[in-house]
């Protein structure tokens, strides 16, 4: 069966733009542990990565064996800014990549829309999404659920269908096969390849390999050629 050819690509934020993953589960270890909810490295990775507020909460709230506060987090919140003002940058290769697509593209984060910006402006891509970006604050629920990518796509006109998904985590996958788009597993992080591969995902490790892979039938390979069908 022919696929429809991709017409928009929706980026997830942290580990596809910037490489932030390896910051936030270091920093997570140690507030979770400060909680009293102690987890190994391995385990931050798999269970943290890619996964919204409130599954964070439930999964470190278990762990601990009693609730969180409800605002538990906002005492953290200077001890992970300072660690990505000194150490973010953006994922290597996205810039070419980026630069590189025939199609237009988006942004869709669990993350809120003050730390998309804080953390695009660090790395200096901010200005390449305009007002293309797209929080699980927008949506009733997060990745792993389609909301937030089907959202995104309504907002910028786009079939599901026609849309690929760029992520680097089980549960951002997990909402592009639920919302019926293609899904690009990124493995140049912490996330396996086992972890992110499936039906309708193409697993990659180097983001330059990206407009490649996004090319099909109908699909200009070039700039210059996706103007021209206007």
């Amino acid at each position: 069966m022919t696929r429809e050819p991709v017409e928009l690509v929706i980026f997830d934020c942290d580990g596809v733009l910037v490489d932030s993953e390896r910051i936030y589960c270091r920093v997570d270890r140690e507030v979770f542990a400060s909680l009293g909810a102690e987890f190994t490295e391995a385990e931050v990775a798999e269970r943290f990565i890619g996964s919204s507020h409130e599954l964070l909460t439930a999964l470190v709230e278990e762990r601990r064996g009693r609730p969180l506060e409800p605002d538990w987090h906002l005492p953290f919140r200077q001890r992970y800014e300072d660690a990505l003002d000194a150490e973010l940058t953006a994922v290597e290769g996205v810039a070419d990549a980026l630069d590189a697509l025939a199609v237009p593209y988006c942004l869709a984060s669990n993350g809120s829309h003050a730390s998309i910006r804080r953390n695009l402006g660090r790395t200096g891509l901010l200005e390449r999404f305009g007002g293309r970006m797209f929080s699980a604050h927008d949506v009733s629920r997060g990745k792993p659920a389609p909301d937030l990518f089907l959202h995104a796509a309504a907002a910028l006109g786009v079939p599901p269908e026609r849309c690929a998904v760029v992520e680097d985590s089980p549960y951002g996958v997990r909402a592009a096969r639920a919302a019926g788009m293609r899904a690009f597993g990124y493995t140049g992080g912490l996330t396996g390849a086992d972890r992110l591969a499936g039906p309708g995902t193409v697993v990659f490790t180097d983001m330059r390999e990206l407009p490649a892979l996004l090319r099909g039938p109908g699909v200009p390979e070039d700039r210059e050629a996706a103007r021209a069908l206007g």
